[in-house]
This record gives structure tokens, C-alpha cells and sequence, in this order.
């Protein structure tokens, strides 16, 4: 890349999360040197430094940051007001602190979701770009993403401090996609047994019977929504980093194409052999996220649509793996 950002060593923090423990062996197969940060969670990946500590300490944080010339800050919480106070706005704002104290940071990459834009929870008429405002949903995930945001950029206004945020949808990894639409647990994010109202839709749950859920608007039209694998999640930082074009910038950063509920819910019956179950759901949008700028600025090309994602959830299951533990079901 003409005119690549000198950065050999990257600092990854959350790197035991579904982000970090994809991305890492990425980033040392590129060549880059980690350093990641261990909170609670084992990292377990050989090549890497690993540093224990809490981005909650400004004086932890200051350390972790010598030598490296790169910060991917993937480190977040879910609906915990004391993780939300101490990682997102206190983890966040040490990190961008000590990285403007030091100097030597040439890019801070910053993990963020499209939670911050309201996705379902407000009217989408058109897809969701880069320069709609941010108007986070209710609930304490969104906003902290909205208040990440703003201080990353903020950062780079005030102190010209070299920032790129990717926005992601939600990301699926392993077979989360199953456990989002099939109705028997391991659940990710699951509304079925909520929205079950009819005998029919009760007995699943009563019994333990397998089906897909399909969600469907009041009137019988389905649910349409975009996420993203998280193989694109890794493929779009390691098109960000030492990228020249990528600071300064924010790229939202999802799937090929959305997805209709219908169509997904069906694939999965097909392929494994059980019943579509339609629920509906009274409050809630489509929406559809534009991925046009981090195409074109970043040379982003989403190879996961929802039937890769379907797929490879598929054979997970069938090799027998285990899912990684989550410390949040989403």
C-alpha cells in the first residue's frame, strides 16, 4: 500500500472476545507484533505478549501503550451500567489519553456497532450511512457506543489524535446464527419464546421442540435486518490498519446484503429438517446498512451472506465443536 502508516506492533484490547480471538491470529499472520490485554478472560493465542490488567487504570493503560503504534479497541460491555462507566467511558477515555500523552500512536482503531445509529428500533426509510446522526436505542449497550464515538472523534479533532472507527452490525461467529432462529437453546439474542402467543407457537417451548422462528410484522410481511460474519469483521481491520485513507474516517461495515427472515428461516428448515414457526412482532423496523463507502474507500468485499453464515453454523454443529463461552447472549 503506497504510503502505508508505519505500524508494527498493535495493542488489542478485549482480545479474548469474538473479535479479538479472530482478529489476533490475523494480525500475526500479517506480520504485525500483539500486544493483548487480559482482564477476566484467558487469551489464549501463542505469538502474542499478553498484559493483565484493567482499561479502567489509566496508569495500566499508559504501559500497555509503549512500544505499540496501533490501539484496536474492542473491549465493551452489555447492558451493565458499572462496565459500562469503567470500560466504555473509562476504559475509553484512558486509552485516548495515554495515546495522545505518548505521541506514538499512529492510528487508534475503534470497534463500534450500529447500535449507535438506532437500526430497528427507529423508522430506516433509506439504508444507514456514515453521515446519518447518531440516535441510539433505549438501553445502555447503544448509547455507549454513541458516547465511544464521540469521544474517538473528538480526540482527533481537538488533539489530532489518528482514529478510524469501524461500525459493525451484529456479529456472528460459530453457529450464533442458528441460535439466533432455532427455538430450542443455546439462544443469541433470541425473541421467540416472548413473542409466542398461540397454543401452537407454546407447544415448542412446553415440548422442547425444535423449529425456526420467523419474525414477521403485524400484517404478515417479514422482518428484513443486516448483520455480519465475523470473518468481514477481521477482513475490515486489517483493510484499515496502516491505511492512510482509513483516519479520520468512520466505514460501517456489515454483510453483502441484508436479510429477509422468510427466506433465512426457510433455508434453515430445509437444512435441518424442521418447521417454520412465524411470530409476530408489533414494534420494530427493517433497516439495511450502507456498506458503499467502506467498498469503496477501503476496498471492503463482505463474502458472508446469511447462506455462508447458515452454512458454516451448519457444519459447526455437525463436527461436534463447542461454542465459545459469551459473557452476553448478543
Amino acid at each position: 500500500m503506497a504510503g502505508a502508516l508505519n505500524i508494527k506492533k498493535v495493542l488489542v484490547t478485549g482480545a479474548s472476545g469474538k473479535i479479538g480471538r479472530n482478529l489476533i491470529p490475523a494480525l500475526l499472520e500479517r506480520g504485525y507484533a500483539v500486544r493483548a490485554i487480559q482482564n477476566r478472560t484467558p487469551v489464549d493465542q501463542k505469538g502474542v505478549e499478553v498484559v493483565c490488567g484493567s482499561v479502567s487504570d489509566y496508569a495500566f493503560c499508559a504501559k500497555a501503550l509503549d512500544a505499540c503504534d496501533a490501539v484496536c479497541h474492542l473491549a465493551t460491555t452489555k447492558e451493565d451500567k458499572p462496565g459500562f462507566i469503567d470500560v466504555s467511558i473509562r476504559g475509553t477515555w484512558n486509552l485516548l489519553e495515554a495515546a495522545k500523552e505518548c505521541g506514538h500512536i499512529r492510528q487508534f482503531v475503534m470497534s463500534s456497532g450500529d447500535a449507535a445509529m438506532g437500526i430497528f428500533h427507529y423508522p430506516q426509510p433509506v439504508p444507514i450511512s456514515e453521515t446519518m446522526p447518531l440516535r441510539a436505542y433505549p438501553g445502555i449497550y447503544a448509547f455507549s457506543k454513541v458516547i465511544e464515538d464521540t469521544m474517538v472523534m473528538q480526540y482527533g479533532v481537538q488533539y489530532s489524535l489518528p482514529w478510524t472507527i469501524l461500525r459493525f452490525s451484529w456479529i456472528y461467529d460459530e453457529d450464533d446464527v442458528l441460535c439466533h432462529v432455532t427455538l430450542r437453546p443455546p439462544d443469541f439474542g433470541s425473541p421467540w419464546k416472548a413473542l409466542a402467543k398461540t397454543a401452537g407457537q407454546k407447544k415448542f417451548f412446553e415440548e422442547k421442540l425444535e423449529g425456526v422462528g420467523c419474525l414477521r410484522h403485524p400484517g404478515g410481511a417479514p422482518f428484513k435486518r443486516h448483520v455480519v460474519g465475523v470473518k468481514d469483521v477481521v477482513q475490515s481491520f486489517l483493510l484499515a490498519l496502516r491505511n492512510p485513507r482509513a483516519v479520520g474516517e468512520t466505514f460501517h461495515i456489515a454483510a453483502p446484503a441484508p436479510f429477509s427472515y422468510d427466506v433465512a428461516a426457510r433455508y434453515v428448515g430445509e437444512k435441518l429438517g424442521v418447521p417454520v414457526v412465524d411470530f409476530e412482532l408489533a414494534d420494530g423496523h427493517d433497516f439495511e446498512i450502507d456498506i458503499s463507502k467502506a467498498r469503496c474507500v477501503l476496498g471492503y468485499r463482505p463474502e458472508q451472506d446469511v447462506f455462508a453464515l447458515i452454512d458454516a453454523a451448519v457444519e459447526f454443529r455437525k463436527a461436534g465443536n463447542v461454542r465459545a463461552d459469551a459473557k452476553y447472549k448478543g
